[in-house]
Order: C-alpha cells, then structure tokens, then sequence
C-alpha cells in the first residue's frame, strides 16, 4: 500500500499555511514528518485525516483517491484528548466503536492492548488516577485498538520514562512489520532516525527535503572531516579557522573542496597520531537545522 500526497495547499483566510506539500509513505515503513512549530505538520496531519479537505491538491492510496470509508487511521495526537474522569475501559471500547467495531469486538481489543501495554491492572480506573507516562500508554490504545492501516503517531515518547519509551518501541516496530504505514511527527531526531526509512522537513508551509533519510545524507557535499586525536590542540593550531572543537570533543575540519580530502586525511595520518580520521556524515539533527532553520526560509526567497 501506498500512500501518495500531491501538491496539498491550505489556506486559513487570508493566511497560507500549506504551499504545495507532497510525499509518500508506504506499507511496511515509517515515514518522518519534520519540521519547526507552525510549520504545517499539524494541518497536513488533520488533512491527511479528513478533519478538513484541502484548498488544492490530493491524497491517494494506490493511486486511487482515499475513500475514507473503507479506510482505518489511528491517531496518537501530541495534546491528549481521553476524558480524566472516566473508566478506562469504557473509554476505549468507546473510542474503538466509534472506528467501526462492534462492542465485543472494541472490548476484546482494548483488553488485549491494556496486557500488552502492561496496564491490565487499571483497566476500571479513571484516567486521572494514572501517571502522565500511562495516560500516554492509554491514549496509544486508543489509536492502535481498532486495526488501522494508517498508524500516526505526533510526539509519541513525550512523557515516557526509559522502560516505557523501550516498550513502545517494539509496538511501533510491530506495527511496522505488520505492513502498516506508520507517520511520526517528533522533535526527537533520535527516534525519527531510529524509526524512518523516509523523511519529510516543512518549513513554512512546503517541503523543504524530502526523501530516503540515507540518500539524503549521501547525497550532502563530502568536504568535511571528523577527526578524534590526543594532539587536538596542535592540529587546530596548525589547521587555524578551518578546524572547529565539536561538544564531543572531536575536531571538524571544513575542506576547500571534495577533492582535497584525501590529501588532508593522508597529512593529518602522517604528521599526528590519530585515533579516528572519517568523512563527516551529518546527523539528522544537522539536516533539520538546515532545512526547517531561518536559513532555510532565507534561501526560498
């Protein structure tokens, strides 16, 4: 299955917040979608859901339009919505009914989330009466008890200690082996990078990169070097401004060009004792600042 959005535009009077937004997802995978607040993650999302339609543009599976009734989105929204006051269960039997099950159906699925999730002890609780970190858990259910084939997940570790965050790991890579499309929004790149095969970075309202994280980085000019040794001070003496002290207390060099790395590498080997030389590969912390940055907005002028 997959899942193709082109050219979407969304305007909210006279205030255009999608200018063209396009990329696909597919079954078997997750999807990153990235990008600063105020972006336009949360209106493709709402979107993509059916919440409201598009000024312009479409959304398709399989090349045919989406027909929403036939097809299943769970959602894990970043504000909760689940009623603190209410029994667990009846929350979610609620929730998944209203995703098209019957009740037996709605209640044997949430008792199997509620085990799987470890929270089987509070299925007659009320909400309220949880930590932040398993109303996470119980709002996850509510998006995962129905089926969908659609999984969107928008900060989904927010909350979550260590043990927790492990745990809905392996859902989410479950999900994913199921043959789901699972999207993430997140600000958490270590997640993303865990998680995405594929990327897209928003920024005010278009698609600044978007793209198979790994040809993204392949594709970044290879002029830089990482370079860890005892005798860094002497190499940034000798190197002057081009070589910069990283925080983990390694050295990036800025090389005029490509072509001079080899060169570099072969003198920086031969006058010093290196403990690690490498081609610099950016993280995808670094490729988020560069296309969801002012920077980023500058150049698109």
């Amino acid at each position: 299955m997959k899942l193709l959005l082109r050219n979407i535009f969304k305007n909210f009077g006279e205030k255009e917040v999608l200018k063209g937004i396009s990329f696909s997802a597919e079954s078997g995978r997750a999807f990153g979608l990235l990008g600063r607040n105020g972006a336009g993650k949360t209106t493709t999302i709402r979107i993509l859901m059916d919440v409201f339609g598009a000024d312009a543009g479409e959304i398709s599976i399989d090349g045919k339009p989406v027909d929403y009734k036939n097809i299943r989105i769970g959602y894990l929204p970043e504000e909760r919505g689940l009623y603190p006051k209410k029994k667990i269960i009846d929350q979610l039997t609620y929730f998944a009914e209203l995703n098209g099950m019957k009740r037996q159906e709605a209640v044997k699925a949430a008792d199997y989330w509620l085990g799987r999730l470890g929270m089987e002890e509070h299925r007659n609780k009320r909400l309220d009466t949880l930590s932040k970190g398993n109303q996470q858990k119980i709002q996850l259910v509510t998006a995962l008890a129905h089926n969908p084939q659609i999984v969107i997940l928008d900060e989904p570790f927010s909350g979550l200690d260590p043990v927790n965050a492990m745990l809905l790991k392996d859902v989410v890579k479950e999900e994913i082996a199921k043959g789901k499309i699972v999207l993430f929004s997140s600000h958490q790149m270590n997640y993303i990078e865990e998680f995405c095969d594929r990327i897209a970075i928003l920024n005010d309202g278009v698609a600044a990169i978007e793209g198979d994280i790994h040809d993204i980085k392949r594709n970044y000019v290879r002029d830089k070097l990482v370079v860890r040794s005892e005798a860094a001070q002497n190499i940034r003496q000798d190197l002057g401004s081009c070589c910069k002290l990283k925080e983990d207390g390694s050295l990036l060099v800025q090389l005029s060009s490509p072509d001079e790395k080899q060169a570099m590498m072969q003198r920086l080997a031969q006058t010093y004792d290196l403990d690690e030389i490498k081609v610099f590969e950016p993280s995808l912390n670094d490729i988020f600042v560069e296309y969801a940055g002012d920077q980023a907005k500058e150049a698109a002028v």
